[in-house]
């Protein structure tokens, strides 16, 4: 069956359950039982689509109206550990990868402006006077020399946990600016994501051009994986919202807003358990200079590892069951 039949055939399903949902989401009482069936019809939909390798938008599609009826069944009867289990290990990792574009236009927009401001610091090291002043800056060689303020130098446990508290509300208004920014037509998260870019990327290099190379590279190893890809996530979502407001499709803007943030939300939820890592990382685990540099150059490659595996194969096995059992059923059928 080629796409464009397979579409025909499907598509006044596809349209019913898109219809229950809009009234499930606006209305208190709907047809669950129809809910179910539909939502199970349009899995297999999904499965055989993928396994076909039809193309893009229309997999998009069922992906976009599946996970949509998905969370009006389970939100009533799903909680606790359960729910957070099923966040964790499947509804996150898969809302990343089915926002897989806008990811790699946020991705691009922080890494290629960190890399050439990074590049322009390197190369002549008073140009992060350009973005921070003088005090900020003998701040920062003073925190990453190897003099007595620099850190991990005269930190108690206590002091453990002030900087954990300033970590984590420093992280996650990052990740929030780089998320509600972007219902100013995406524009206000990609000004965040690449502004971000910009900062890090000088002060990383302008630190390793002033000879600070091991302490701040030691330092930012472990929980940058766990913050930098946060960052770039929440301007992924961001960039979610500002595109559904540009083009809202059949949807007014103010619901295809709405529907964007339903999407979008599942996203949020894991930049902040990422940011919570990076500031418990960088707490408790970075700032420690009784830790070997070699010791955190190898757990933080561990964690980058970990970190891309999680998001790029997490939650596939139950997929690839879906759609084996779906086939099994055509040949059958």
């Amino acid at each position: 069956m080629t796409p464009i039949d397979f579409e025909a055939a499907y598509a006044p399903l596809w349209a019913e359950l898109e219809a229950v949902v809009r009234v499930a989401e606006t209305r208190r009482k709907f047809d669950g039982a129809r809910l179910a069936t539909l939502y199970r019809r349009v899995c297999e939909h999904l499965a055989l689509a993928q396994a076909r390798a039809y193309p893009i938008h229309l997999t998009q599609r069922l992906e976009g109206l599946t996970q949509s009826a998905h969370r009006l069944i389970y939100r009533q009867h799903d909680y606790g550990l359960a729910r957070f289990a099923r966040l964790a290990l499947v509804d996150f990792p898969e809302a990343v990868r089915a926002h897989r574009g806008y990811l790699l236009v946020s991705a691009l927009m922080f890494v290629l402006p960190l890399l050439a401001a990074g590049w322009a610091a390197y190369r002549d090291p008073g140009f992060i006077l350009h973005l921070l002043d003088a005090s900020a800056v003998r701040q920062f060689d003073s925190m990453y020399g190897d003099g007595a303020e620099s850190l991990g130098r005269a930190r108690n446990a206590s002091d453990d946990w002030q900087m954990f508290g300033f970590y984590v509300m420093h992280n996650i208004g990052i990740g929030f600016r780089c998320f509600a920014a972007g219902i100013f037509a995406g524009v206000g998260s990609a000004a965040v994501v690449v502004f971000n870019g910009v900062q890090i990327g000088a002060v990383g290099g302008y630190l390793i051009a002033s000879g600070h190379a091991g302490n701040f590279c030691s330092f930012v190893v472990t929980h940058s994986a766990f913050e930098l890809t946060a960052i770039v996530l929440a301007g992924a979502a961001g960039l979610r919202l500002g595109y559904s407001w540009v083009a809202p499709g059949r949807h007014t803007r103010l619901e295809a807003l709405r529907l964007a943030a339903r999407h979008a939300v599942v996203i949020v939820y894991g930049v902040i358990g990422l940011l919570l890592i990076a500031a418990a990382v960088e707490a408790f685990w970075s700032s420690a200079r009784w830790i070997a540099p070699a010791v955190k150059y190898g757990v933080g490659g561990a964690c980058w590892a970990l970190v891309l595996a999680y998001l790029g194969w997490q939650g596939r096995p139950r997929a690839a069951a879906a759609a084996a059992v779906a086939k099994a059923d055509e040949h059958a059928g």
